[in-house]
């Protein structure tokens, strides 16, 4: 009986996580955009839900789920570059233009562009190896915030 009571107590060893492709790095990426700047908010875990399923064709539930993952890859991950590197290897050019469109649009999915998170986005955008001028697009395509400048927290 003892041995049952202790046994409840013991911590449970987490699952091990999933060897992160294309896709989960991607969404690790996104995470950790939003993450960057210490403020993870809804607005920013919505989007990244739907850009989720979008991208792989999930539906809201599985998105989450595997965001869940990517949450968790984000948080035991290495060097940022190292994720995009294994999406430049593993994805066609346009493929990496989507990549890289989808953090421009998590950067700035709560209307605040922070100094951390624009880092981020650059810092990937080299190791995809696309340039500026590939990626003007994204920008072009993102919704004008309002009048809000790169800040720094």
């Amino acid at each position: 009986m003892l041995t049952r009571i202790l046994t409840l107590f013991q911590t449970h060893e987490p699952d091990p996580l999933p060897e992160p492709d294309a896709k989960l790095a991607l969404g690790a990426l996104m995470v950790r955009v939003a993450k960057s700047d210490a403020i993870y908010k809804f607005e920013e875990i919505s989007l990244i839900d739907k850009l989720l399923a979008q991208m792989n064709g999930l539906g809201p539930i599985d998105a989450a789920k595997m965001r869940a993952t990517c949450e968790k890859i984000e948080a035991a991950a290495p060097a940022t570059r190292k994720f995009a590197l294994l999406i430049r290897e593993t994805v066609s050019f346009e493929a990496r233009l989507e990549a890289h469109e989808a953090l421009w649009a998590v950067m700035q999915a709560d209307g605040v562009r922070r100094e951390e998170e624009l880092e981020i986005v650059i810092l990937v955008r080299e190791a995809l190896g696309l340039s500026e001028a590939d990626c003007a697009g994204a920008k072009a395509r993102t919704p004008p915030q309002t009048n809000t400048p790169v800040t720094s927290s």
